[in-house]
């Protein structure tokens, strides 16, 4: 099995388990920046409910923020996007290859037609 770090995983994984997080991370990608306001825009949360999520999403390393003045940017950072999804293929690809094997001995005993 490959190494993880398993905090930053949950930490992912809790991140993109919330939708307005996951919009937020949408927003992200296809601007190269946005204030923590411009993320509030969309939906109807305040300010506050707002600086909470873009937290989760820099604790798992979702995105960036740079402070200029007064002014938060937040950028889309995808590294622990990449790690999580490398996690997910190597279970995918485990499964993909019990389950064609599970075929071929069904197979082999007449079990299963095609």
């Amino acid at each position: 099995m490959v190494e993880y770090d398993s905090q930053q995983l949950d930490n992912v994984f809790k991140a993109l388990a919330d939708p307005t997080r996951r919009e937020m991370l949408g927003l992200l990608v296809n601007k190269k920046s946005c204030t923590i306001s411009e993320l509030a825009e969309p939906f109807s949360i305040s300010f506050a409910a707002t600086s909470k999520h873009v937290k989760v999403l820099e604790k798992a390393g979702l995105l960036s923020r740079k402070i200029v003045g007064r002014t938060h940017l937040c950028t889309f950072s995808s590294g622990s996007l990449a790690e999580a999804e490398h996690w997910i293929s190597y279970y995918r690809d485990f499964w993909h290859k019990r389950l064609n094997a599970l075929e071929s001995l069904l197979k082999q005993e007449g079990e299963l037609n095609d």
